[in-house]
Order: C-alpha cells, then sequence, then structure tokens
C-alpha cells in the first residue's frame, strides 16, 4: 500500500486555495428578521387591497350578532343613552356640578371609552382566535382578520355616537367647525385599532391567559383616566395625567367635540405611543405570523 506525502508548501497552498468558512451569525440573523419584517409588510400591504372583503366580513359579523333581534344594534344606542343619562344625573349630584355642563362632557367620554378604545382593545384580543375555521381552510392575509375586527368595532361605535350628538343639541351646546379637528384623531385611532389587533391578537392566540388580564386591566384604567370625573378636578396635580398614555388619545378627540383645542402635548405623546404601538404591533405580528394557524 503506497501512502502518498505532500510537502509543507503544496499543504499550505491547498489551504489558501480552499474556500474560507462560512460563519453564522448576526448577518443570517439579521436576514432572517429582515425577511419577516417584509413579509409582514407584504401581508399588511395584500389586506389593504382587499378591504371589501374585511369590510363585509366586519358588517356580516354585526348582522350575526344581532340576528333574530326586533331592533339590532339599535340596541346598543338605547343601552348608551340610558347609561349616559342616569350617570350623568348621579355623578353631577355626587361631584356638585353643573349637569349643564357635565352632561355633554361624560356622554362623548363614555361613548369613546365604553365604545371605542375599550371594546376594540377587548375584541383585538381574539381577533385571530375568533377566525380559526378561516385561518385553517382559506389562504388570506392575515391582516384582513386585524381590517374586519376594526371595521367591526367602528359599525357598533357609530351606533353609539347618535347619543352625544342628541345630548349636545338637548343642552343647546354644539362645538361648530372645531368638531373637525376631530377627523385626523379619529384617522389615528384608525391606525392604533389595527395595530392592536395585530399586537394582542397575536400575543393572545399563543397565550390564551392575556385577555382576562387585559380586561382587567382596562377596568383599572377607567377609574384613573378622567372618564367620568374631569381634570380640572385634580388642580394642579393634574400634569400626571400625561403619564397615562389613553388619556392623550381621549383628549385629541373629545376637546373638538366639546368645542375646545387639544393641547400639543396630548398631541406629542398621542403621536408617539401610535409610533411604538406601531413598531410593536409590526414586530410581534412578524415574529408570529408563521405559526399563528397552528396556535389557534
Amino acid at each position: 500500500m503506497m501512502v502518498s506525502s505532500s510537502s509543507p508548501e503544496q499543504t499550505f497552498a491547498a489551504d489558501r486555495s480552499a474556500p474560507a468558512p462560512q460563519h453564522s451569525g448576526e448577518p443570517e440573523e439579521w436576514s432572517a428578521k429582515k425577511s419577516r419584517i417584509l413579509l409582514a409588510c407584504q401581508d399588511i400591504a395584500e389586506a389593504c387591497a382587499l378591504w371589501r372583503l374585511a369590510t363585509t366580513l366586519g358588517w356580516l359579523d354585526v348582522r350575526l350578532q344581532y340576528s333574530g333581534s326586533t331592533f339590532g344594534p339599535f340596541w346598543l344606542t338605547l343601552t348608551t343613552a340610558v347609561m349616559v343619562g342616569a350617570m350623568g344625573l348621579i355623578y353631577s349630584q355626587l361631584f356638585h356640578l353643573n349637569i349643564h355642563d357635565y352632561l355633554p362632557y361624560i356622554s362623548i367620554s363614555l361613548i369613546l371609552w365604553q365604545n371605542g378604545l375599550s371594546t376594540l382593545i377587548q375584541e383585538s384580543c381574539s381577533t385571530f382566535t375568533r377566525a380559526a375555521g378561516t385561518l385553517r381552510s382559506v389562504t388570506m392575509p392575515y391582516t384582513v382578520q386585524a381590517l374586519r375586527t376594526t371595521i367591526r368595532c367602528g359599525i357598533m361605535f357609530s351606533y353609539t355616537v347618535v347619543v352625544p350628538v342628541a345630548v349636545f343639541i338637548i343642552m343647546g351646546v354644539w362645538p361648530g367647525i372645531t368638531m373637525l379637528l376631530a377627523l385626523p384623531a379619529l384617522v389615528l385611532w384608525l391606525l392604533d385599532c389595527v395595530a392592536f389587533c395585530l399586537l394582542l391578537g397575536s400575543v393572545c392566540a399563543r397565550f390564551r391567559d392575556i385577555p382576562p388580564i387585559v380586561g382587567s386591566l382596562l377596568q383599572i384604567l377607567f377609574y384613573v383616566t378622567p372618564i367620568i370625573w374631569e381634570p380640572k378636578q385634580l388642580g394642579s396635580a393634574a400634569w400626571w395625567l400625561y403619564l397615562n398614555p389613553f388619556y392623550s388619545m381621549l383628549e385629541i378627540v373629545r376637546r373638538p367635540f366639546l368645542g375646545q383645542l387639544p393641547s400639543g402635548m396630548a398631541w406629542l405623546i398621542a403621536l408617539g405611543g401610535s409610533v411604538l404601538l406601531c413598531l410593536l404591533a409590526l414586530f410581534t405580528f412578524s415574529r408570529s405570523r408563521n405559526r399563528l394557524a397552528f396556535w389557534v
């Protein structure tokens, strides 16, 4: 048996000509993260092109929820009117406030919180679990379900916004053209709604204990956020309200409806919170998008 030998020069030349080993590390990880984010952005873009489908699904959800009912979604209007009237009378006496000024305030505040932010956040927790059958059987962008939830909540909100309008007319208080300043704030709310659906919908699909925790936190936020009480009641200590991001989100919509201008600080906090929320939602959705069909 012959043993081939090579000189040290030949061995060194062979080592130089061999391809350098590829190191797996940060570049590959960053490439994977970038790919996930791009796929998530593509999912969002494709869902926006299917907005008609999302609108139809959202309206169908409302019709099915009130199928067989005589008044249908108008029950939301009736129950909201009773709640606003009762709470306005009771708390105006407890806080020793003029009902002529307090009733418009509590009517728009309760609608924006109870049928706006609170309802949407709770509904966003079931964005994907509620559509489990669809996700497993039909190929479509996952973001369609986020748009579906947003549209469903928007339709239900429209049935209750009639109540504060009626209160303004009865009390002879009308915000005038200042009310138009609420339109950009509502557009920001729509963007936040989709972000909440992608964020909480993905997290709650994986961890089913999150929705009860979210519900409990919303109950606490209801009392620490000026909804049934006014910020001016805190006097000089009202500055700490800006530490609550939900306060700024309410103010940019509520103040124009009351004929007042929201503060610049409220807008800055609302815009900053929306940017952070969207980035967190995009990161979470990109990480969990490939697993949602298995989690639900």
